[in-house]
């Protein structure tokens, strides 16, 4: 299994979503400038987890994403997964010879399961709490409401 861009991207939108803590929710806008990236891209990794039910999508001009489950109910390892699904599938190793799939297959295989159960252990809680220890403020900035 590979740590691409877009597994990085989709863990740390759910972290500053579950991070921010506001009673609005956040838009992708405002998650995509935070990471430096264009909307776009970041639709479709936000668009997969509503749909797996991480977040969930709210509609309207003060519209964006919120998260589905409480934040120790959200595995970093449940993501991975996601992403490596949409991405094509888990890592397999193309091996053609005898000793790659006797030998090398079973390596990459126990890796993989490895980093997956690290993965599953690490709640979105986990990570809010090492913010929180580092230091991060929890909101960029408050919001305003001009009703007359």
């Amino acid at each position: 299994m590979k740590v691409t861009r877009k597994l990085i991207f989709a863990v740390e939108a759910v972290l500053y979503i579950a991070y921010t803590t506001s009673d609005r929710p956040v838009q992708r806008s405002e998650i995509a400038n935070r990471q430096g990236i264009p909307c776009r891209y970041l639709e479709q990794v936000l668009q997969y987890l509503v749909r797996a039910g991480i977040l969930r999508g709210v509609r309207g001009p003060r519209g964006g994403y919120r998260l589905a489950r409480e934040r120790r109910r959200i595995f970093v390892g449940e993501i991975a997964r996601l992403i490596a699904e949409l991405d094509g599938g888990l890592l397999e190793a193309p091996v053609q010879s005898d000793i790659g799939r006797s030998v090398l297959t079973p390596i990459w295989q126990e890796l993989q399961e490895d980093y997956l159960k690290k993965l599953d252990a690490l709640s979105i809680e986990d990570l809010c709490s090492q913010a929180r220890s580092a230091g991060i403020q929890q909101s960029k900035k408050a919001t305003m409401d001009f009703a007359i």
